[in-house]
């Protein structure tokens, strides 16, 4: 259920709403309540807090062709003159939009942790991580663990309207430092999940594997730049997907015209092996909600289909001025930010292909790992991503020799339609946040499949 504080204001927002639809022709109200706690074990220190709480309201008008917003703490005993006076001073964000329509809805959602497990829990979870890492091998010198629970809860009302959902999401992740003498490598592990018992699960069958990869780096050397066939584990192909059809996608970056996208709706960007959805209906992840920052529904957007753009993703203002419909993709960094158009979780969908055939059908190419960051440029199409290493293919086997890290770089479209074979296996990894620019964080996620196509690498 939403956070009781939220719940006791609902009926203020709606005598609020009504006390303003005398003056304007829409009102709406958002209310969002955030709790987060961390908790980090490291091989020095360990603490367990609360951070990034916050609790407001954002009520958004439309007269005479403006919108114009007011966010505040708290909504009980404030009057409409209050918000009258607050708006007419400040500076309408929007012009010559139509006022929003919308139908009836009237619903509550929640997906909670089933398993809320206490502080001391998670510490012995954590600590017992940590110390099984440090006795595993000498050449362990650091290990950091590290579990976030965030609790959200929204309501959204207004004259047709009235929702309100509750949704927990956990993560955890763990970090592994070895040295052997002067030689220093890290190597990481994240995974995320409603249920935060099985997030710690998670973590610990992944342990081993940390650990054994972050010795194996020790032997790493500097790629030879060059092109090269390459196979993406999911992770890396969820980065690639959240960089090359991820902000270039956001329709408001086409009101503003700073996407080269608008101009390929409906024309090839990619091979007819290549299908990619963004929505916080997609599946459940981190960025998975009922209704967005709008209050619309959560949708679920194909934005590639066999290697057609189909279209972009939206927040009401942007789709209103493109004539478009909203996909539920508004989003607010904090109720004192405005709502952008915003990615949620964004993957490429299953192909038919087995991971054994794409190594098998290459003769010298790598099988690119563990994603790192990455950036786009949405106006010009060009990519950069960093995996964490690569593992070297000769004549279809895997080997020994491990290069790291691994930058993937050059033309959006020429990678894409480069892709010739897709595993049939989809893998979202909800561990990121991700900004508008240089700033409006927000939680999303990405995946995908085994991805084989052809890059340069360096």
């Amino acid at each position: 259920m939403i956070n009781e504080f939220l719940k006791s204001r609902i009926e203020d927002a709606k005598t609020l709403v009504q006390e303003l639809n005398e003056t304007y022709e829409y009102v709406s109200i958002l209310g969002n309540y955030v709790k987060t706690k961390k908790a980090l074990i490291t091989t020095v220190s360990s603490s367990i807090d609360e951070l990034d709480n916050e609790c407001g309201f954002v009520i958004k008008v439309y007269k005479d062709g403006h919108y114009s917003e007011y966010s505040c703490d708290d909504i009980r005993g404030l009057h409409a003159e209050n918000v009258i006076d607050a708006i007419t001073i400040s500076t309408p964000f929007a012009t010559s939009i139509p006022c929003l329509k919308e139908n009836k809805h009237v619903e509550s959602f929640a997906r909670e942790d089933a398993s809320s497990l206490r502080d001391e829990e998670i510490y012995q979870r954590l600590n017992a991580i940590k110390e099984y890492a440090h006795a595993k091998d000498p050449k362990v010198i650091q290990v950091g663990c590290v579990f976030m629970k965030r609790e959200t809860s929204k309501i959204f009302v207004s004259t047709n309207k009235c929702l309100d959902q509750k949704y927990d999401w956990c993560n955890a992740m763990m970090q592994v430092v070895v040295r052997d003498g002067d030689n220093i490598k890290m190597n990481f592990t994240g995974e995320g999940e409603v249920d935060s018992q099985l997030v710690l699960d998670k973590i610990d069958a992944d342990k081993d594997e940390v650990i054994d990869i972050a010795l194996k780096l020790l032997n790493a050397r500097p790629i030879e730049a060059g092109t090269y066939d390459i196979i993406c584990d999911p992770a890396v192909a969820g980065l690639i997907a959240h960089e090359a059809f991820g902000h270039g996608v956001e329709m408001d970056m086409f009101v503003k015209e700073r996407a080269k996208a608008v101009q390929y709706v409906g024309k090839r960007v990619a091979s007819d092996v290549v299908n990619m959805y963004d929505g916080a209906a997609s599946c459940v992840s981190a960025a998975s909600y009922f209704f967005d920052d709008d209050g619309v529904e959560a949708g679920k957007t194909n934005i590639i289909k066999n290697g057609i753009l189909q279209t972009g993703i939206s927040d009401c203002l942007s789709a209103m001025e493109l004539g478009t419909a909203p996909t539920g993709n508004g989003r607010r960094e904090s109720y004192k930010r405005k709502v952008y158009t915003r990615m949620t979780n964004t993957f490429f969908d299953a192909g038919n292909d087995s991971v054994e055939d794409m190594i098998k059908s290459i003769k010298h190419g790598y099988y690119l790992c563990q994603s790192n960051n990455g950036m786009e440029d949405p106006k010009n199409w060009q990519i950069q991503c960093t995996a964490g290493y690569g593992i070297e293919i000769v004549d279809g086997k895997l080997t020994d020799h491990i290069v790291a890290p691994v930058v993937i770089s050059g033309s959006v479209v020429d990678l894409l339609n480069s892709i010739s074979m897709v595993s049939k296996d989809v893998h979202i990894f909800g561990m990121g946040m991700c900004g508008k620019g240089h700033k409006e964080w927000v939680f999303v996620s990405d995946g995908g499949p085994y991805l084989k196509g052809k890059a340069k690498l360096s």
